[in-house]
């Protein structure tokens, strides 16, 4: 005889949902696009919160993306030079707010190895020793390009590492990747003391024609703020403007023209803009000036 749970909808959906779930947990589902549909649709009940549903979306893309998605490109790289006079690298330490720097030869291929800043300061706190920065390097690790994210990250936990400089096919470095990328790929940006625009308000203005612009910043602010006349029907937002012109969502280093504005990605994960960099090209020059 079959039990009876006609009385108890709720009981039921409630139950289903769970088995469903436990079912996804043990290799259920076909995919993973199947245990993202289960986890919105806890999410659309209320069972687990919109920023639980993005920590979980993020872990399982970790799985999906490779370190050049989300790896610190290049030309972006802070460094320094081994030949460098020790105020020059305080001075490149205070301005960069980094604790961990890599450290260069001749040029960016050269990577001879990480400085930790708190070796620098125990050097100052004893006050010992003529300077030599090759001896406080810690040896750099290399990773290619390719390696998953999940990958790396097991192997920073494992091997209690910071950083790694990524190479590609050739062997030349391609950028480097730090724990804090990975981390916010799972759980979104994470700010702290030392990024662009803190306490300064969505826009800041850096230099004659330049900004740093937060991504969330309302497109009526930034319309009003540079005399921009951009549709705020279409958009709510900055980001929301690059990203509907884009089509997509924009990664770190690339650079976005609209209009007489060009917008660099400054910050960014795989499902979302945090900051640009904002250039206001020069005006065009009126027709009748143009012909005095």
């Amino acid at each position: 005889m079959k039990e009876d749970r006609s009385g108890d909808s709720t009981g039921t959906t409630g139950r289903s949902w769970l088995e469903r779930l436990g079912q996804a947990l043990a290799g259920g589902p076909e995919d993973r696009d199947d245990l993202k549909d289960i986890l919105k649709e806890a999410q659309a009940r209320g069972i687990i919160d919109a920023e639980t549903l993005s920590m979980m979306e993020g872990a399982l893309t970790v799985a999906e993306r490779q370190v050049r998605d989300v790896m610190i490109p290049r030309g972006q790289m802070i460094v320094m030079q081994a030949d460098w006079p020790v105020e020059r690298l305080l001075a490149e330490i205070i301005e960069s707010g980094h604790s961990r720097l890599p450290v260069i030869g001749e040029d960016r291929d050269e990577v001879l190895g990480i400085l930790l800043v708190k070796d620098l300061l125990r050097w100052f706190a004893s006050g010992a020793g003529e300077f030599d920065l090759r001896s406080f390097l810690r040896a750099p690790t290399f990773i290619p390009e390719s390696k998953r994210l999940d990958v790396l990250l097991r192997e920073f936990r494992a091997n209690r590492l910071h950083m790694a400089i990524v190479v590609d096919e050739y062997g030349g470095v391609a950028g480097l990747v730090t724990i804090e990328d990975l981390i916010e790929q799972i759980v979104g940006e994470i700010d702290d003391e030392h990024d662009e625009a803190g306490d300064d308000g969505d826009i800041r203005q850096i230099g004659e024609h330049e900004y740093i612009v937060r991504a969330l910043t309302p497109l009526a602010d930034f319309n009003v703020r540079f005399d921009a006349h951009f549709d705020e029907d279409e958009a709510d937002t900055v980001g929301g403007l690059v990203l509907l012109d884009l089509e997509r969502v924009p990664k770190r280093g690339e650079v976005v023209e609209i209009e007489r504005f060009r917008f660099r990605v400054l910050r960014a994960d795989n499902r979302r803009v945090h900051l640009f960099g904002l250039s206001v090209l020069d005006p065009v020059v009126p027709v009748d000036a143009a012909n005095a």
